[in-house]
């Protein structure tokens, strides 16, 4: 049986989806796109912010879930501009250990939603 997970630290939906579904050990985390949760805002004009604020997001998923990046074992990062890979990258590792990093794909792709630089979505293993 799934389990829901949503948590007001980070941005609620903007479609009819969760921010996560746990089955069993493994959790499903929703692309997370820069929104600041407290404001409902986005994190524009800097692509380091824009990663880092999608990044607390998915921590405060993984948090709600009981879960850390340590837990991370995939993620997916949809970008609108691969020349700016250097730098999300940058950011996302601050987030991992490099022995442990999860398995990844890094997709440049035409839009994301509210025309977003960056989404980043995970799934995790307890």
């Amino acid at each position: 049986m799934k389990k829901i997970i949503n948590t007001p630290k980070a941005p609620a939906p903007i479609g009819p989806y969760n921010q996560a579904v746990l089955i069993k050990d493994t959790l499903y985390i929703s692309g997370q796109i820069p929104i600041d949760p407290a404001t409902g805002k986005l994190v524009e004009g800097d692509i380091k912010k824009e990663t880092k604020q999608s990044m607390e997001n998915l921590k405060a998923i993984l948090d709600e879930a009981g879960l850390t990046f340590e837990h991370v074992v995939k993620t997916s990062i949809f970008i609108k501009d691969m020349h700016q890979f250097s730098e999300i990258n940058e950011v996302y590792g601050t987030y991992f250990d490099a022995a442990t990093a999860p398995a990844r794909e890094t997709v440049e792709v035409a839009n994301l939603p509210k025309f977003v630089n960056v989404e980043i979505s995970m799934i995790a293993a307890k």
